[in-house]
């Protein structure tokens, strides 16, 4: 008789980043540092140097496997920072982080100057929320980098992307554009096993298709590189569970991370890493059922 849980696996894949390696035969926790005034969750409380540091190293004592800083909100409607008060914002942590953790960092950015400007400080990623389609420099400067790369989809900068939430098939159409995003990558001479793949959820698409993506996280499998997901305390799940506080949704939060890794997501890009590690642990253990080491 058929087992009630489908699992996919990640066929043993590898994510290469600027000076290290991430072999995904297990889930890896994307810790979140947002150094931004008006994020939705967490803005203006980490803008401070000491406040971030002090918040990155409480994600590695929580089991972070990589911190992804970011200094530009890309909530939907979220207004366009300048590309020098984005370097403002992110290299003095950046900076900071290199010379106190032995962690793999990543930039949250869409701006090629930003991205070379953080990788020369130590960033070993770069996580381009635009799919390299915002700056045309990116995917250049990303290869010339030797930085691993974060590919998502989105509809759209975020103060428009929410006006285009409609799909023929949002899986398909979402899977087609990160199928590009990785051609443009790898033509400007991006290493194929330094790409992972974002489908972006709740940019650009309503909750039917939040949900329709993470009801079919499975599909992306078949572009063969990592799958991250990112839908921590996101507003899809306060609508669902009627929680209109971001700190509200962490239960939500977990069970997309557990359903996420059975679907063969393998990365997980959240604000709430200690229990967010937990979930995905125990949603590895259930996948692999006797497999699973016990002793």
């Amino acid at each position: 008789m058929p087992g009630l849980i489908s699992c996919h696996g990640s066929g043993g894949l590898i994510l290469a980043g600027r000076s290290c390696l991430l072999a995904l035969d297990r889930p890896h926790v994307v810790g979140i540092l947002n150094v931004t005034p008006d994020s939705f969750s967490d803005g203006g409380r980490f803008c401070d140097v000491e406040q971030a540091l002090e918040q990155g190293l409480r994600m590695a004592a929580d089991g972070a496997d990589l911190i992804d800083v970011g200094g530009e909100s890309t909530r939907p409607g979220a207004a366009y920072v300048s590309e020098q008060e984005e370097l403002d914002r992110v290299m003095p942590v950046i900076e900071t982080l290199r010379r106190e953790l032995d962690l793999p960092l990543s930039i949250d950015t869409t701006k090629g100057v930003v991205a070379r400007e953080a990788v020369a400080a130590g960033a070993d990623f770069v996580n381009d929320i635009s799919g390299l389609r915002f700056d045309p420099q990116m995917a250049g400067i990303v290869a010339d980098s030797g930085a691993g790369l974060f590919v998502m989809h989105t509809s759209g900068r975020p103060d428009v992307m929410q006006r285009n939430t409609r799909y023929a098939d949002v899986v398909t159409d979402v899977i087609a554009e990160l199928r590009r995003s990785m051609e443009v990558a790898e033509t400007a001479g991006v290493a194929r096993d330094k790409i992972a793949v974002d489908p972006g959820i709740g940019f650009g698409k309503d909750l039917a298709g939040n949900l329709e993506l993470l009801r079919r996280t499975a599909d992306l499998t078949g572009l063969g590189r990592p799958i991250m997901l990112g839908t921590s305390r996101k507003s899809f799940i306060g609508r669902v569970l009627a929680q209109d506080d971001p700190a509200e949704r962490l239960a939500g939060t977990l069970a997309t991370i557990a359903l996420g890794y059975a679907g063969g997501a393998r990365l997980f890009r959240v604000h709430d890493v200690a229990a967010a590690r937990q979930a995905a642990l125990m949603a590895q253990a259930i996948c692999l059922g006797a497999e699973w080491p016990t002793d």
